[in-house]
């Protein structure tokens, strides 16, 4: 399965434990220690911290719980469902979570396996599944690598961001209420990647590819979020210095054309090459700096400022509002798995979730 995945990203990139302490900057807070290396993570209203686990370190479970303990166990809790309403569920590679009202959103790219993309709802409250929305071509096509997404609870969509082989990096909007799906903003500017590279330490990003040659991999849209109005959904290519924003009421109008729609996109700020963000009341948005191992935001007066920098910070992959307004990230050392490692996996435990000082409130899930 690993030399599948890693075959299967050679050929799209390139076009394209427990345990608490004080950083030593006091800018964030190292709220746990894991042994296995975190993909995306979401936290629930209830205050429940939901992680997957990246597929690159091939994992056994592919989403898991952090309890109280410290200990991780594999989420959903399956054994604890009513025998007389039995429920299946079979989880490929998660990486994409998201909470809404209860209701944690997994989204299983199946790239392990080779299976075909789905959405997966699992009720909290009741603890069963609530529905699977599968992404089948042209939807998500063979190279698809839908990763990150945000839920839209005014207009009831999710807007997933999918890098795919970069030329044709593009938006998948759902419909929740029915399921349908669409792919749109396909090879706009700003979805697919730039022509800029990621080093970290020195050291740049390298992918093996099929015949064997080192690449340099520059991959399309990942990150994405949403302001809490609903107003606007903010993204960009990953491998790109350009955030942009277009508003989620025109994502969701289908009689708008696609040139109509690419139209309406604006660039929104300058970013550093990053993975996933997030975004607060203030509409501040979080992201982590990839190249300099900190954690940024791009604020409301679209500047941009470092607000932790840091070796543990190896890697900030994606972050989650708490009910409380605490503001969560993990940190994967992605860099040095064997995917993007030219075939190496030099990546050591401990990961991390990390508790980062936001400068207001978000929205518990997102």
């Amino acid at each position: 399965m690993k030399k599948k995945l890693v075959l299967a990203l050679a050929l799209a990139l390139p076009t394209l434990a427990g345990g608490s302490g004080f950083a030593t900057d006091r800018t964030f807070d190292v709220a746990a220690r894991l042994t296995q290396g975190p993909g995306n993570v979401t936290v629930t209203s209830g205050g429940r911290i939901i992680i997957s686990q990246h597929q690159f370190y091939e994992p056994k479970a592919s989403v898991v719980e952090l309890r109280a303990d410290g200990i991780t166990s594999p989420f959903p809790n399956l054994e604890a469902n009513d025998r007389e309403h039995p429920r299946s569920l079979s989880l490929d590679s998660v990486l994409g979570l998201r909470s809404d009202n209860g209701v944690v959103w997994l989204l299983d790219n199946g790239m392990r396996s080779g299976v075909t993309p789905k959405l997966v709802a699992w009720d909290t409250t009741t603890n069963q599944l609530s529905r699977v929305i599968y992404l089948p071509p042209p939807i998500a096509p063979k190279d698809a690598f839908v990763n990150d997404f945000t839920i839209d609870g005014r207009h009831k969509k999710i807007f997933i961001a999918d890098p795919a082989g970069g030329a044709n990096a593009a938006l998948i909007v759902v419909d929740i209420a029915t399921g349908a799906a669409r792919r749109v903003l396909e090879g706009h500017r700003s979805v697919v990647p730039e022509n800029v590279d990621l080093a970290i330490d020195g050291r740049p990003i390298q992918v093996k590819g099929a015949n064997g040659q080192l690449v340099t991999p520059h991959i399309g849209v990942n990150p994405i979020t949403e302001d809490l109005e609903n107003e606007w959904v903010y993204f960009g290519p990953m491998h790109g210095l350009s955030l942009y924003r277009v508003k989620a009421e025109d994502l969701t109008n289908e009689s708008i054309d696609a040139p109509t729609l690419a139209s309406r996109v604006e660039r929104y700020s300058a970013k550093p090459i990053c993975d996933g963000i997030t975004i607060d009341k203030d509409n501040n948005i979080y992201l982590g700096n990839l190249a300099e191992n900190a954690i940024g935001v791009i604020k409301s007066d679209r500047s941009y400022q470092q607000l932790a920098k840091s070796d543990q910070l190896s890697w900030v992959d994606s972050f989650s509002f708490g009910p409380d307004g605490r503001l969560y990230a993990v940190v994967n050392q992605l860099h040095r798995s064997a995917a993007l490692n030219g075939g190496e996996n030099v990546a050591k435990a401990p990961y991390f979730l990390v508790e980062v000082r936001a400068l207001a409130a978000g929205l518990a899930g997102r």
